[in-house]
């Protein structure tokens, strides 16, 4: 019974403090599971300032899921430029197929997550926002409230920890009364995820005012600081890149990367192991940091005559058309030199 009142006073604060703190976004603004679907594909590793004009961009071009089901995959990756993690993209579009050859917008925890890109954090928020269904988010900021508020010390990304914060998660989340139109599971979801980027950040934390002060364990012990506990397993590498921009005759070459890399889909300029003596060193060693890699890369400019001869897969365009093809944003920021 102790339990019980403990996470019912612990979701009413959460809830009481999301009604004047949280954060009014577009897509909280709507019911339709297509828009909520949208914005947490999105947010998935992007902060809310860079989603929500990406969110909205995508409303206007294809504001159904029919709409993004029947553009490119090429539409859809260049629309996505400059977010990164390119396969949330591509997941994304084939999602919005299954969802139309599904006949409508899956409305279980178990069909949702059968779409392509769709795990347990993001089927729980769109199931509890979309349909009201009692499943708790575990994301970073969740992870964050939690370990601090109830002291707990297991690492956050190790199997005891993953299963440890999903079970106390879930025993938190309240009931649905059936006498409220307000759908309380969709609400606390939501309270706890803007409480953990508001309030319990993981810089400079607001404890002073925060309404769960009384019960936090780590501002009570002094370890506000210290959780919650991640295991460093992240091993980062260097690659270094040298690409050549050709020039002839207004066109440029350029080739779609496969399977099995970074970029998969995305196109990139004639990639070399040492430029051409002929060619113009536009700028070197330009860093750019992804999640697992660090890249740098030289960029040189090469404006031969003829057209060189070139591996298979690369295609001519006209230089005017480059805005057309979905490229990373190293490429991007490397084009803008020239």
């Amino acid at each position: 019974m102790k339990a019980k009142s403990t996470a019912n006073g612990f979701a009413q604060t959460l809830l009481k403090w999301f009604q004047a703190n949280g954060r009014e976004l577009p897509w909280r603004e709507t019911n339709d599971p297509y828009a909520i679907w949208l914005s947490e594909i999105i947010l998935q590793q992007t902060q809310v300032k860079q989603g929500w004009d990406y969110w909205q961009r995508f409303m206007r071009r294809w504001p159904t899921v029919a709409d993004l089901a029947a553009a490119s995959e090429d539409e859809v990756l260049r629309e996505w430029q400059g977010l990164g993690y390119y396969s949330r993209a591509r997941n994304l579009h084939f999602a919005a197929r299954q969802i139309v050859a599904l006949g409508h917008f899956p409305d279980t925890l178990e069909a949702i997550k059968q779409l392509k890109g769709v795990g347990d954090y993001t089927a729980a928020a769109i199931g509890s926002i979309a349909f009201g269904l009692p499943a708790a988010v575990v994301d970073g900021n969740v992870y964050r409230v939690l370990a601090r508020h109830f002291g707990i010390a297991t690492p956050i990304n190790s199997t005891e920890g993953k299963k440890t914060f999903a079970a106390l998660a879930q025993s938190l989340m309240p009931e649905a009364t059936g006498t409220s139109e307000e759908n309380i599971c969709g609400l606390y979801n939501q309270a706890i995820m803007d409480f953990g980027a508001i309030q319990c950040t993981p810089q400079s934390p607001k404890c002073i005012d925060c309404p769960l002060q009384e019960s936090c364990e780590a501002l009570r012990t002094g370890k506000v600081n210290t959780l919650p506990v991640k295991q460093k397993t992240l091993k980062i590498k260097t690659r270094h890149l040298i690409y050549i921009y050709i020039r002839c005759q207004g066109e440029t070459a350029i080739h779609r990367r496969g399977e099995g890399d970074i970029w998969q889909g995305l196109y990139e300029p004639l990639r070399v192991p040492a430029a051409p003596a002929e060619a113009q060193l536009i700028a070197k060693d330009v860093k750019h940091v992804l999640t697992h890699q660090v890249l740098t890369a030289d960029f040189y400019l090469w404006e031969p005559k003829e057209r060189p001869q070139l591996p298979e897969d690369y295609i001519w365009i006209k230089e005017a058309d480059i805005d057309n093809y979905a490229i990373p944003r190293l490429i991007d920021n490397l084009l803008c030199k020239l």
